[in-house]
């Protein structure tokens, strides 16, 4: 089982297993905000909610201006799965300037693309295809995309996430 853990200010931080939540609550570190009720943690005399949400009682000050790193599971959500030509289900991704003529692997040339319009485009641009983009390739700025493991996130975390933009 996983926790969310929120900064002080509410905005998400990490996903921390539940044993490492249980050890920031114990020792004052964090509050827990919300539980999982079905599964509690038995220890030998007393028996815990597990925390599915926890809030930091200290505010932790992160770096401005970190980059999300690039990757195909990353460009993949950050397009919700949708293929940027023809809006049908995408499992690949396609660089909108092919790597041949210079393009680099940034969230600015990724898309995602179904593998019918990957294989159809091939080594070309969009516009010599006479095909345009359904949107604008561009970095993630929401800081959810700074935590790990929240794109497989629990339904009690949902009003602690930005809406996927």
């Amino acid at each position: 089982m996983r926790t969310l853990v929120l900064n002080a200010g509410y905005e998400p931080l990490a996903v921390v297993s539940f044993k490492r939540a249980l050890a920031l609550v114990m020792n004052s570190k964090a509050t827990v905000v919300e539980v999982d009720a079905e599964h509690p943690v038995w220890g030998i005399t007393s028996v815990y909610d597990r925390p599915s949400v926890i809030l930091l009682t200290r505010y932790v000050h992160l770096p401005h201006g970190r980059a999300v790193p690039v990757s195909r599971r990353g460009v993949l959500r950050r397009d919700g799965h949708r293929c940027a030509y023809c809006s049908r289900s995408a499992s690949t991704i396609d660089h909108v300037l092919p790597k041949s003529r210079g393009g680099a692997d940034s969230w600015d040339n990724l898309v995602a693309c179904c593998l019918r319009c990957n294989n159809v485009k091939g080594d070309r641009t969009a516009t010599e295809m006479g095909w345009s983009l359904a949107f604008t390739p561009r970095m993630p700025h929401d800081p959810a995309w700074m935590v790990r493991g929240v794109e497989h996130a629990l339904p009690e975390w949902q009003g602690y996430l930005a809406p996927a933009a």
